[in-house]
C-alpha cells in the first residue's frame, strides 16, 4: 500500500502520546486489521484537529462518539470515541479542539484511548506516516582559506 502524501498533520492530542496500538492496513476491502492508531489518553482529555477541514460527520456510530473532518487532498481524518465539541459543516482549523476522549475504546491497554484514523477515498493510512515532524537546521562553520583577505562589504577588490 503506497503513501505518496507528504507528512502534513499534528498530533490529535497535546503533547504528543504513547501509541498503544499501530496501524495494521487490511488485505482487502472487509479483511480483518486495524484501520487507524490507538493513542493514550486522558478521559476527557481534549482532541484536536489534525488540520485545517470541515467536519462532515459529528454523533454517535454503534454507540460511540465519532467525528470525522474531510481535509484538502481528497484524505478524511476520523476521532472516536469522542464527546464532539463541533457539529457537521464546521469549518475547523489544525489544532481547534473538536471533542474529549471517552473511555472504553476495545482493546485499550490504559485509562482511555483515541482510535485515529485517516482515508483517502476507501484506501486506509497509516496516520503516524502523515504526521508533520519539526525540521531543525544547522548551519556548519564556514572558514575562507588561509590566503584568503576578508574585506568589508563597502570596500573595492
Amino acid at each position: 500500500m503506497a503513501q505518496s502524501a507528504e507528512p502534513r498533520f499534528a498530533w490529535p492530542l497535546s503533547p504528543a502520546p504513547q501509541v498503544t496500538r499501530t496501524f495494521d492496513a487490511p488485505e482487502s476491502p472487509y479483511g480483518p486489521g486495524h484501520r487507524g492508531v490507538d493513542l493514550a489518553a486522558a478521559p476527557g482529555q481534549q482532541v484536536l484537529a489534525a488540520g485545517p477541514g470541515v467536519v462532515v460527520f459529528a454523533g454517535q456510530v454503534a454507540g460511540a462518539g465519532v467525528v470525522s473532518i474531510d481535509h484538502d487532498g481528497g484524505l478524511r481524518t476520523t476521532y472516536e470515541p469522542v464527546t464532539p465539541l463541533v457539529a457537521a459543516g464546521a469549518q475547523v482549523y489544525g489544532g481547534q479542539p473538536i471533542g474529549t476522549v471517552n473511555p472504553g475504546h476495545p482493546g485499550c491497554s490504559v485509562a482511555a484511548c483515541l482510535h485515529w484514523g485517516v482515508r483517502r477515498g476507501e484506501e486506509y493510512l497509516d496516520p503516524l506516516a502523515l504526521i508533520r515532524t519539526e525540521s531543525v537546521i544547522r548551519l556548519k562553520p564556514w572558514t575562507l582559506p588561509s590566503d584568503a583577505e576578508v574585506r568589508p562589504p563597502d570596500e573595492p577588490p
